[in-house]
């Protein structure tokens, strides 16, 4: 599956009607899996592979990815910023929001639905905050990272957990809620 990506060997920046890409050196993208909405601003680092699926929902969301990161067959949807950092894992499964997707309100998420599939979606009622993935960190499959959390550097989440806090940097999260397994000692960095 990987050969069969779009491997660069030079860097790239476009911008399409939609998103401002800028893909760098030997970045391998899969273009197929990419939804955007207006204004969407897209950045993958050097050495790069990126499978998963990227979705912007609304103008001006952004997804940083760092150099050396791999991302499997995963979700990373945002309405705000999403910051993947350097030498990153990003196994399989993986969800990655930084929103509520609606209102928590009835009243007003009635009408999303309708609204969203005519592009129209009102992101005013949505709380939204940005999601930081730190440099080194390892997610495991089918785990979940919501809203407003920020993983530290070197930091592990064990495979299917949600993650609804910040992880400090050289520990290891699993669970739902993820909860703090151990640190990871000096030796083992």
């Amino acid at each position: 599956m990987i050969n069969n990506l779009i491997r660069l060997p030079f860097q790239l920046s476009f911008k399409k009607k939609f998103c401002k890409f800028k893909i760098l050196n030997s970045a391998k993208v899969n273009f197929l899996r990419i939804r955007g909405g207006t204004k969407c601003n897209l950045q993958i680092g050097s050495e790069s592979v990126v499978l998963g699926f990227l979705c912007f929902e609304r103008a001006g969301a952004t997804i940083s990815i760092g150099d050396n990161t791999f991302i499997n067959d995963s979700h990373i949807i945002t309405a705000s910023n999403v910051f993947i950092g350097n030498n990153v894992l990003i196994s399989w499964g993986v969800t990655i929001v930084d929103h509520n997707s609606h209102s928590l309100l009835y009243s007003e998420r009635l009408g999303d639905f309708l609204d969203w599939k005519q592009g129209k979606k009102d992101w005013s009622n949505v709380i939204c905050k940005p999601v930081n993935v730190g440099d080194k960190a390892w997610i495991g499959f089918n785990s979940i990272i919501l809203k407003g959390v920020n993983i530290g550097e070197g930091a592990i989440v064990g495979a299917g957990s949600v993650v609804t806090k910040d992880v400090p940097a050289w520990t290891i999260v699993a669970g739902n809620p993820a909860k703090i397994i151990r640190e990871i000692p000096e030796n083992e960095r």
